[in-house]
Formats: structure tokens, C-alpha cells, sequence
């Protein structure tokens, strides 16, 4: 039986992907992504808090979003810098944004972006054989079709509320998915560059209402208890010199957690065991700051959508 996100790839025209994308996608520094999951870690969490539907990997994400940047722009530049947008995501993702205390606006790990990909000498070689500086793509936040400020819609932005809706929060289907690639456009927003935007209201409110859910998902007292769990976690583990903080973007998920549970730390056995099997109803309220707010104002042919909304309710 196929996967929901085999499904996904599939609405996503995977099947006739540009050919030059598939020596990228054999790349080391991508293929250690296999094994970073989507949701932070949270794979590994307590049954009785997080239920996803399936794995998805950070590999998949950068996988979906170059499908998708090169379904709006058929650029090779925008979907090879799409591919490896996340190519500096540490073990657990944002959990180590959370240990660094940067929870508004997650991004302190991105600073190893341009590290990772010019160490890849695999990369260099595919770049250099499409004559493809790599300045390109290290700076993906230049494809406003890959990368752009909130509340904007981009590839990034929008595989994430699909990714989340379909395997977390549950809120949307793959039919809801196909409605939504159908209905969706390239329009040019107020600042005069391109956007992802939509023709419909229906798909539009969708994706909207999908992105409030899963806002309201990642400020609950359980996701906030547990995402700091886990980077209390990490933390003692490289205080305690289990792991370097260099490693985090080196090696993958499972051989973390491995070096975690051989460790010889009664600290860190006593917190996993805590982050692998505690109640939901033992989740006690933490206060962090500042936590990312998921706001989205998506362009309904060609005007947000909250603007056109207030308009309706006058």
C-alpha cells in the first residue's frame, strides 16, 4: 500500500521531476536528512502526547519544496537552492533553536548553511558540471518563490502547513492537497515580487485555517513542555561532553539518540525516559517567551486574503 506522503510526492508530480535534480538528491550532506526527522524529534516522544501519521523526514520536506519550487518556476538555480534550504537542520530541528534560546524566530542553526554546502565536496562537483556557482544556493532566502517573510506564502512555508496538516495536526486531506495545488497561481504582491498565492477563497481560508491550527498546536503547554524537554536534553549531553555542538549538524537523529541512552548520565536517562513515556495529563505548564507565531496572510487572486476578508464582514 502507498504512503500518504508517497501520495503526496505523487500529487506533486514527483514521478516526472526535472531530470538534472537527481544527482543532487544522492548528495551526502542531503542523505544525512533522511534521518533528521520533520517534527523536532518528537518521533521519539510520548505516544500519549504526539501521534503522527507517518515519518517524514527533513529530507522529504527539502524534497517537496523543490518540487514545488520548480512546479512554480521550472528555475534550476531556485529548486537546487530549494533542495538544500534545510541543509543546515541540526538533530531535533528547533529544538536546538529552543536551547539557544531562539524561539521567535527559529533560525540560529542557519548560520552553518554556507559551512555544510561548501564542505559537500559531492555538491561542488554536481554544481561545477551545471556550471552552478554555489553562491546560488546558499543564499535561497534571494528565491522569494522558496523563501519569503511572513505572513507571505512560499514553497517553504506552504509544504509546511501541507506537511503538518496531513501528519500532525490532521486537519487537511490529500484531497484537500490536490484542490489546493490546482487552485494556486504566482501572482505578484505589493512589494513587487512574485508569491505563491491562490484562486480560490476555499483553498485559500484552507491553508489559512490550517496554519492557525497548527500555530495553536506549537504554543500549547504540551508542545512547549516537551520541546524544552528535549533541549534540556541535548544540552546536558554536550555539557556533559556526549556530543559536541558541532556534531548536532553532523550525525543523524538515531545515532543521537543512541549515544543518549548509553550515556552513563543518571540526569539524562532520568529526562529521557521522562520525554519517551510521560502522561499527558503529568504535563505541567512551562512559560516560554516569545515562542514563533505562524501568521499567514495569503494572496487570493492577487489581494491577501485577511484585507478582502474584514472587507466581507463591513
Amino acid at each position: 500500500m502507498q504512503s500518504i506522503l508517497g501520495k503526496y510526492l505523487e500529487i506533486l508530480d514527483y514521478k516526472n521531476r526535472p531530470e538534472f535534480m537527481d544527482k543532487y538528491l544522492e548528495v551526502p550532506s542531503l542523505l544525512r536528512l533522511k534521518k533528521v526527522g520533520y517534527f523536532c524529534g518528537m518521533d521519539y516522544a510520548s505516544k500519549d502526547i504526539y501521534s503522527f501519521l507517518e515519518y517524514v523526514s527533513r529530507y522529504d520536506h527539502s524534497l517537496t519544496v523543490a518540487l514545488l519550487t520548480y512546479r512554480y518556476t521550472k528555475d534550476k538555480k531556485a529548486t537546487i537552492a530549494a533542495l538544500f534550504h534545510d541543509i543546515a537542520t541540526p538533530c531535533f530541528s528547533h529544538v536546538v533553536d529552543y536551547m539557544n534560546k531562539d524561539y521567535e524566530k527559529q533560525e540560529s542553526t542557519e548560520e552553518y548553511t554556507e559551512i555544510i554546502l561548501r564542505e559537500d565536496k559531492t555538491l561542488q562537483k554536481c554544481l561545477k558540471e551545471d556550471h552552478i556557482l554555489i553562491e546560488d544556493i546558499i543564499d535561497f532566502k534571494k528565491y522569494s518563490i522558496v523563501d519569503n517573510d511572513r505572513p507571505r506564502v512560499c514553497a517553504d512555508r506552504l509544504d509546511g502547513v501541507l506537511l503538518t496538516g496531513l501528519f500532525w495536526t490532521k486537519t487537511i486531506t490529500l484531497h484537500d492537497v490536490k484542490k489546493i495545488m490546482k487552485d494556486t497561481h504566482i501572482f505578484t504582491n505589493e512589494e513587487g515580487k512574485e508569491e505563491i498565492g491562490f484562486t480560490t477563497k476555499e483553498s485559500a481560508n484552507l491553508v489559512l485555517k490550517t496554519s492557525e491550527t497548527i500555530d495553536w498546536y506549537c504554543h500549547s503547554k504540551e508542545d512547549n513542555y516537551m520541546m524544552d524537554l528535549l533541549s534540556k536534553i541535548t544540552k546536558l549531553a554536550i555539557d556533559y561532553s556526549c556530543i559536541t555542538y558541532d556534531d548536532l549538524y553532523k550525525i543523524d537523529e538515531e545515532k543521537f539518540l543512541h549515544i543518549l541512552k548509553n550515556c552513563h548520565y543518571d540526569d539524562i536517562k532520568e529526562l529521557l525516559t521522562i520525554f519517551r513515556t510521560v502522561k499527558k495529563e503529568d504535563i505541567r505548564y512551562i512559560e516560554l517567551k516569545n515562542i514563533k507565531i505562524r501568521d499567514l496572510n495569503p494572496l487570493l487572486n492577487g489581494k491577501r486574503l485577511k484585507s478582502l476578508n474584514e472587507e466581507q464582514e463591513i
